[in-house]
């Protein structure tokens, strides 16, 4: 079989594929694939073993991400919890990978990264992709009645929070307008330098909006005028993803966080949604997990697979973090934001 690349940008077959097929999610969409160009100059690609001008039968999505501080390489997808490869068959995998392998060599990329949501098979072909960071990944069923997933919410960690939210008549907004996206990012600026991690350009922010339009929602709760915590949501078929959370740790006690997700989840059974995606968690960061696990979500494994041409240069990020880390903590505001611009393309 031969490997064909196709635009998904450009390509038609693309957008009809996807509605086609039962694995598709929001980050393989044109609206997703639109704000990482946009923003970072990530150039996506597909391959696949259809010919031009056949119909889309199977297809593997990335972004080509060039950078002079972390390498060129192949990423499926940047920025991304997970992109399922959307291959059913373990033959047209295989020769696609086995496709991607020679072009990493040929082309000298530094790596070639999946980010399955499942395995796919990947483990079984003996190719040259070896297991590589493991994340859990957690999501809540819609499908029973609103009481049967409110009983399922830890008590204390969040069914009192709620109603703790609902007696200090936090104030509920939703939507997408640029009035929102201030109150989301100056909760995110306060996260990230709670996490002492660089914030993400607002721009990323703005073209997500501009690319995604009605697929996503900011959801934000205030008190007194006063934003308190917010959550970034996205839609495509029946799954809603949480991408994005933040909040101003100062009125944590209101339950400000844990009040979102019961509103999120509420506009998600009304708009026919059957899963919430609550996306991966770090080994790293137990609690949260902990908290998605409280929301009465359920727990898989998430593995991002790798075919590596240099793999010692592969750990050098993970040696510098905590040494980043403790500088980020001590920067001003303003040098903060611009650490952000400067270094989230040279990340995915």
């Amino acid at each position: 079989m031969n490997v064909y690349r196709l635009d998904p940008l450009q390509d038609p077959r693309w957008t009809e594929f996807l509605l086609r097929h039962p694995k598709a999610s929001i980050f393989h969409t044109p609206g997703w694939l639109g704000a990482l160009r946009c923003t970072y100059g990530y150039r996506p690609v597909v391959f696949t073993t259809s010919a031009p001008n056949a119909q889309l039968e199977n297809g593997l999505l990335f972004c080509y991400v060039n950078s002079w501080l972390t390498g060129r390489r192949l990423v499926s997808l940047p920025f991304s919890d997970h992109c399922q490869p959307l291959v059913d068959g373990s033959g047209e995998l295989q020769t696609v990978l086995d496709y991607l392998e020679q072009q990493a060599r040929s082309e000298r990329w530094r790596y070639v990264e999946l980010r399955p949501l499942s395995d796919a098979g990947i483990s079984d072909l003996g190719s040259g992709f070896i297991k590589g960071a493991n994340h859990g990944f957690h999501r809540i069923d819609l499908r029973p009645t609103p009481e049967v997933i409110y009983r399922r919410f830890h008590d204390s960690c969040v069914r009192r929070k709620i109603k703790k939210a609902e007696r200090e008549q936090l104030l509920y907004e939703k939507g997408h307008t640029d009035e929102l996206l201030k109150k989301f990012h100056y909760l995110m600026l306060l996260t990230r330098r709670r996490h002492q991690l660089p914030p993400q350009p607002i721009a990323w922010f703005r073209n997500l909006i501009e690319c995604l339009g009605q697929q996503l929602t900011i959801h934000v709760a205030s008190k007194d005028s006063a934003p308190v915590a917010s959550i970034m949501t996205l839609a495509y078929k029946n799954s809603l993803v949480y991408k994005y959370g933040c909040s101003d740790s100062r009125f944590n006690n209101l339950g400000g966080t844990s009040f979102l997700f019961w509103q999120a989840i509420g506009e998600g059974k009304r708009a026919g949604m059957e899963e919430f995606d609550l996306g991966r968690s770090g080994l790293e960061d137990p609690g949260l997990s902990s908290f998605k696990g409280h929301l009465g979500a359920t727990e898989s494994e998430l593995n991002y697979y790798r075919y590596s041409t240099s793999p010692l240069k592969n750990s050098s990020a993970r040696r510098e973090r905590p040494y980043l880390r403790s500088v980020f903590a001590c920067m001003p505001d303003a040098i903060f934001t611009g650490v952000g611009r400067l270094l989230y393309r040279h990340m995915g």
